[in-house]
C-alpha cells in the first residue's frame, strides 16, 4: 500500500474528526416512522441515498473540486443542494471540521466548504489519486449511515458489516462515473430521504443532529 493510499484511508477514516457520527442524514426519521426496520430496508435506503441522493451529488462535487474547478461556485452549489436546514448544517459543519484538520496536519490551505468540496480540494492539494479518494469517500458515507442504523434499529454489528460490504460495488461504480462528471451531471431524485431530513427536527426525541 502506497503512502497516498494510507493518506486517503486516514482522511476518510471514522477516526478523522469531522463529527460524522453525530449525523443520520434523515435516517433517524425513517426509522422512527417505520420506513426502515431491518437490514434489508436499511440497505435499500442507503442504496437510494448513494445512487439517487447526495451520494452521487457529493461525488461529483468532490471530483469537480479535485480537478480545479471554481471552489466558490462549488461551495455555493453544495449548500444550495441541501434540502433542509439540518442537511445544510451537516455538510457545512463536517466540511469546516475536515478543512481545519487538513490544514493543521498537512499544512495546506483548504478554505471552509461543504464536506465533499473540502474533500476534493484536499485531494488536489495533496496530489492524491481521485478515483480511489471517491471510492473511500462514498464507502465512508455508507458506513457512517450504516452505523447509525445499527444503533437506532437496532441491528447487530455483523449485519452492519454485511451491509457495508454489499454497498462496496455501488460505491466503486459511482466513483468511476463521477471522476469525469461535471456539475451539469449533478442531480437525483430521492424525495423520501429529503422529506425525512426536513421532518427530523420535529421528532419528539432525537439521538442525531440530522
Amino acid at each position: 500500500m502506497s503512502t497516498d493510499d494510507l493518506t486517503l484511508h486516514q482522511l476518510f477514516s471514522p477516526a478523522f474528526p469531522t463529527g460524522a457520527f453525530a449525523w443520520s442524514h434523515g435516517l433517524e426519521t425513517a426509522i422512527q416512522d417505520g420506513s426502515v426496520t431491518d437490514s434489508a430496508t436499511l440497505r435499500a435506503w442507503l442504496e437510494t441515498a448513494l445512487r439517487h441522493g447526495s451520494g452521487w451529488s457529493d461525488a461529483v462535487l468532490m471530483a469537480c473540486a479535485a480537478r480545479g474547478e471554481d471552489p466558490v461556485f462549488l461551495t455555493e452549489l453544495g449548500l444550495a443542494l441541501s434540502p433542509s436546514t439540518e442537511r445544510r448544517a451537516e455538510t457545512d459543519q463536517q466540511g469546516r471540521a475536515f478543512s481545519s484538520t487538513v490544514c493543521a496536519v498537512w499544512g495546506v490551505a483548504i478554505p471552509p466548504a461543504p464536506y465533499p468540496v473540502a474533500a476534493g480540494l484536499a485531494v488536489r492539494a495533496l496530489g492524491l489519486p481521485l478515483v480511489e479518494a471517491l471510492r473511500l469517500y462514498l464507502q465512508a458515507f455508507a458506513a457512517n449511515l450504516t452505523s447509525a442504523g445499527v444503533r437506532l434499529i437496532p441491528l447487530g454489528q455483523t449485519d452492519g458489516q454485511r451491509i457495508t460490504l454489499a454497498l462496496a460495488p455501488l460505491c466503486a461504480e459511482l466513483a468511476d462515473r463521477a471522476q469525469s462528471a461535471t456539475s451539469d451531471d449533478i442531480g437525483g431524485f430521492a424525495p423520501l430521504i429529503d422529506i425525512a431530513s426536513q421532518r427530523h427536527d420535529m421528532l419528539y426525541s432525537r439521538t442525531f443532529r440530522s
